[in-house]
This record gives structure tokens, sequence and C-alpha cells, in this order.
């Protein structure tokens, strides 16, 4: 459509004249990996905390490969039919930025937000997301547009109405008195007027039904197939896992994950779930029993030993945990198979809301997957415990910077916000907070707290 490149609010310096060089998209994404919210995701949990190992993957690293992964889902779908209504770099880009809004210390972090946003439209992720590349990164546009914020402007990245659409997972308002303990997934509803006039330039004004392009699903379903193969790759290279500790997993952790896909409409049970896994391992099961067994048959010295086929089970379900090559390998042929799962449905009145899905049994092996990542690893004790911390940390400097003289511990722009702009104050302290990394939340808390902080003196 004619509209998709459309931003929100008009730019005249001569710095944002179109270069015919580049799309509008590719503006997009170098306004992307160059704001400081982006890099920031370098220091903020993704399974495993960061200091533990400069191998585990982290925000930012995940959302490059979730990133990879969606543009390698839309040439896919173009390559079965290239009129299909996919714009590439826009899944790359929903890809970078749909983690944007998480705060330090992961879910944790999100909860405890959450519950010091209680009464005044709570915190969610994705909400955050949306607000934050299109109100809060420091990208200044026209100031005779915006005289009334001319001391402090702040209106995201002005992105593209295509790329914001892009981040837009779910398709309702947050209101702003909202209280409760579980908020809705959703946008907050100060960023409603963004989301109407985004699906002014994008859809028809006679469209009902719920708002999510074809680049959001995309981007969505990769986002689901990152996770549910690379948390466990990390989980096996920590050696929190092997695939025989999956598939011996009790009867309560495959009944709590056939629950939660079944609660998404997915209708599954224990058996069901437990089927997956031992079909996704056994192919590496065959290949290398077999193997060894030829192995074995020819060697003089193993030519009368009969295969234990258990003890070589559990041999190579260490190996695939331990064994770089074999992970690798065992995760990119997951992610290759889910990919070429994906298929789509296209809608003829409104082809940029085309519904993109993974076919049945694929969908179930990744939900298993990722599931398993979330009851096994997310929620165990020896990650619950470093996460219990984090929410500490976040309520702990929360109730300092809401109070009077805590306004002025926080940095300066953000300080100007609240003097120029009709925000409420813990909204503004919620903003900051959430973009804090990690380590910026632990040494502001060894600051207001600590006997003995790093240093006093260093600027965050």
């Amino acid at each position: 459509m004619q509209n998709d490149e459309t931003r929100l609010y008009t730019e005249l310096s001569d710095n944002h004249i179109r270069e015919e060089y580049r799309s509008e998209y590719r503006r997009d994404y170098a306004r992307v990996i160059h704001s400081a919210s982006f890099r920031r995701l370098q220091n903020k949990t993704q399974l495993f905390p960061g200091q533990e190992s400069d191998f585990f993957r982290n925000r930012l690293t995940h959302s490059l490969e979730v990133a990879q992964i969606a543009k390698t889902i839309a040439y896919k779908l173009l390559h079965d039919n290239s009129a299909l209504p996919i714009e590439p770099d826009v899944c790359e880009i929903a890809g970078l930025i749909h983690d944007l809004g998480h705060p330090p210390f992961g879910h944790n972090g999100e909860r405890a937000l959450n519950i010091c946003m209680s009464t005044y439209g709570g915190f969610e992720g994705n909400a955050q997301t949306l607000r934050i590349i299109t109100r809060l990164e420091k990208k200044v546009a026209d100031e005779e547009y915006h005289k009334e914020y001319r001391d402090n402007l702040r209106f995201g990245l002005n992105l593209t109405a295509r790329v914001i659409a892009s981040a837009l997972k779910y398709d309702c308002a947050i209101p702003n008195d909202y209280n409760g303990d579980d908020v809705p997934k959703g946008y907050y509803e100060s960023e409603k007027d963004v989301v109407s006039k985004v699906k002014e330039l994008l859809i028809t004004k006679d469209f009902k039904g719920k708002f999510k392009t074809i680049e959001c699903q995309i981007m969505d379903i990769a986002d689901d197939i990152a996770y549910s193969t690379y948390d466990i790759e990390d989980a096996f290279k920590a050696d929190f896992l092997t695939p025989m500790d999956m598939m011996a997993a009790s009867d309560s952790i495959f009944e709590q994950i056939a629950e939660k896909i079944s609660k998404n409409g997915s209708k599954t049970n224990l058996d069901a779930c437990k089927d997956v896994l031992y079909d996704l391992f056994a192919q590496t099961w065959s290949d290398k029993i077999n193997e060894q067994q030829k192995i074995r048959k020819n060697s003089k010295m193993y030519g009368r030993l009969t295969l234990n086929t258990f003890a070589d089970i559990h041999k190579i379900s260490k190996d695939v945990a331990s064994n770089g090559y074999m992970r690798t390998d065992f995760t990119s042929q997951l992610v290759k198979n889910f990919v070429n799962g994906v298929k789509i449905e296209i809608d003829r009145e409104n082809p940029l809301l085309s519904r993109v899905f993974l076919e049945t049994d694929i969908d179930l092996q990744v939900n298993v997957l990722k599931h398993f990542a979330y009851v096994c690893l997310i929620n165990s004790s020896r990650l619950k415990v470093a996460e219990h911390r984090g929410e500490e940390i976040i309520t702990s400097i929360f109730k300092v910077l809401c109070e009077n003289k805590g306004l002025k511990l926080i940095s300066e722009d953000f300080q100007r916000i609240i003097e120029k702009r009709k925000i409420p104050k813990r909204r503004v302290v919620c903003d900051y907070i959430a973009g804090m990394t990690d380590r910026h939340a632990l040494e502001l808390y060894s600051k207001l707290f600590s006997e003995n902080p790093q240093s006093i003196f260093k600027p965050f």
C-alpha cells in the first residue's frame, strides 16, 4: 500500500531527505540498530544471567536470531509465491525490536514493575516496546510541529507505519487505571492515538477484526522458534538438561506443558507431548546407535559384545548436551524443520493481515519445546533465586525514585519530562527503570543501599 512507508511525524531536516539507494525500511533498520534501547539489550537477561558466561544468549543476541529466522521465513514464503504481500526487511526489523520493552531481570523484573504500577495502568513488555519506539527514543521531529515539547522532543524513532505495526502483537488497549495482578497483553492507552493512526494508514476503515500484520505474525513465529530451540541449547551447554532428562521428566511437568498449550487453543495431552520429545530425538538416537553398531561389528575388540541400547542412548544424550558440534547440528535441524512448516492463508480483502501459521504437527513440536523451557528452566529454583533478587532490586529502586527527593536521582532528561509533560510521575519512573540493563539496576541499587558501593561517581 502507498501508506506503508509513511512516518507518523513530518521530518523537515535535510538529513531526512529520501535517499535513492535505500528504502524507508532500510532507514528504519539503521535507526533501530543505532538506538540506545537496542544496545541495552546486550546486558538484559534472556535465560541465564550475563555474568555467568559470555556463551549464553542475552536479549540482544536472541533478538538478532529472531530477526534472522523471521527474514528467512519471509524469503521461504516468497520463494513459494513471489506475489505475497510480505516485506522481508520489515520482518527482520520486527525481530530486532520485539524485546526492546523487556525490563532488567527477565520475567520477575516485568512482574515487579507491574506490581509497582498497580492502579496506574500496570507494566507489560510488549506495550513498553511500542512506547519506546513511538515515544521514548530520542529522534527529534519537526520543532514547529511540536512547539510545546521543544525542551525535550521525544517521539521515538519515528518509524514507518508498517514497521510500527509489526510490533503490535496484541490489539488491546490497557486502561491507564488498570489494577490487577496480570496485566493484559497489549498497548498502553497512552499510545492509543499512535495505534489508531497506524491502522488508518494500513487498513480499510470498515475492518472490524483483530489487527496483526503479516510481518508481526512471522516475527511471533520466529520468536517461538528461537525461544524453543536456543534456550534449550543454552540449557544443554549449562549442564541444566540433557535430552534424556527431558524425556524422563515427570508426568506433572508434561501435564503442565499440555495445559499451557491447550489454554492457547491447541488441544493436546500428556502422552502427545511426550511423543513429541521422543520423535524429536529419535533420529539422533537411531543414526548414532546404528553408527556404533557398525563400529562394534567391525572391531575385533567389540565383536562379541551385544549392543546395550540404554547405555548408548545415555552416552549420546550426554554428547548432544556437551558436544558443541552435535548441539548446533541438532538445533539447526530443528530450526530448518520449523521454518519449512510455516504456511500462509491469504486474506483477499486485507492482504496485509493474511494469516501466517505453523502446520499442526510442527506447531505442537515448537510449543512443547517452548513450554518445556519455561516450566523446567525459567521456573527452576536455580534461576528463580537470581530472579527473586532482581525483583527486590527493582521494587526497592522504584520506591526510592518515586519519593520527592528521589526524582533528583534520575537522569536530567527524565526530570524534564516530568516538569514539561503531563505524564504521571510513576510512569516516567517506570520508563526509566524499564530502560535499565541488569548491570545498571544492580549498580544503582548498590549506590542507594550498599555500605560499600563499587563507585558513587560512576555515571549512568
